[in-house]
């Protein structure tokens, strides 16, 4: 059985709805899933999975969080190496710049990425639920 750790910050609450139906879709696929907070999550606790999503909004001038989120993802990108990833997150404005930025320097860094980074437009539809759980079942 594969272990999953989904590693999300939400502010208004739309991307935890997002890693809740990451973690539903890796269950679905037989995974087992872990769901925690930016500030729960290190490099020790990346060493315990062999899969991981990442969930962050869209901040600022389209940038990750950066009191809690970017300081975690920074200190667990070295970590990832042979692992497999994925990444989601909500915006409110703009165009999704943020996360063709993530996903740019994960490549660089030789991050294995599962799919291109799931998008929603404030709280997830029924759309973006579902590419969610697409999500979860990729890394399971």
């Amino acid at each position: 059985m594969s272990k999953v750790a989904v590693v999300y910050w939400s502010g208004t609450g739309n991307t935890e709805a997002m890693a809740n139906a990451v973690a539903a879709g890796a269950k679905d696929a037989g995974a087992e899933v872990s769901v925690f907070t930016a500030s729960e999550f290190d490099a020790g606790k990346a060493a315990e999975f062999g899969a991981i999503a990442f969930g962050c909004p869209s901040m600022g001038v389209e940038q990750l969080e950066e009191s809690e989120f970017e300081p975690m993802f920074d200190e667990v990108k070295g970590s990832l190496g042979g692992k497999k990833v994925g990444l989601f997150g909500s915006y409110g404005w703009g165009d999704g710049e943020w996360m063709r930025t993530w996903e740019s320097s994960c490549r660089d860094a030789g991050i294995n990425l599962v799919s291109e980074g799931v998008i929603c437009n404030e709280a997830p539809d029924d759309e973006a639920e579902g590419n969610c759980r697409e999500l979860g079942k990729s890394l399971a």
